[in-house]
């Protein structure tokens, strides 16, 4: 399961978000794994299925802008900022993990 804000289910469906940065202690995603996204953790219902295709660390300053705008068509700038709403800051050392993904159908 990989958590989403309401605000990102459009973007995952349409298929303009395919990353998200996530700060784990250690992977949570393996590749070729299937997950489903959801807005609420005790939930059962989901909003999509998403295979993973990659799962890399990197710094969360080292984001280009390509990057960006798999993370749901952000510049680097915006993407900054949505991360702040999110996190709460945006310490640009910290270590996240990379996780690019495809929805899938359901089978």
């Amino acid at each position: 399961m990989l958590l989403f804000k309401p605000e990102h289910v459009e973007p995952i469906i349409t298929g303009n978000k395919t990353q998200t940065r996530r700060i784990w202690k250690k992977q949570r995603a393996k590749v070729g794994s299937v997950h489903l996204a959801k807005t609420k953790m005790l939930s059962t219902e989901y909003f999509a299925k998403l295979k993973i295709l990659d799962v890399k660390q990197e710094r969360l300053g080292d984001i280009t802008e390509a990057d960006a705008q798999a993370e749901g068509g952000y510049t680097v700038d915006t993407f900054r900022d949505v991360w702040t709403l999110i996190n709460g800051s945006c310490e640009l050392d910290t270590m996240v993990y990379v996780v690019t993904f495809e929805r899938v159908e359901d089978a």
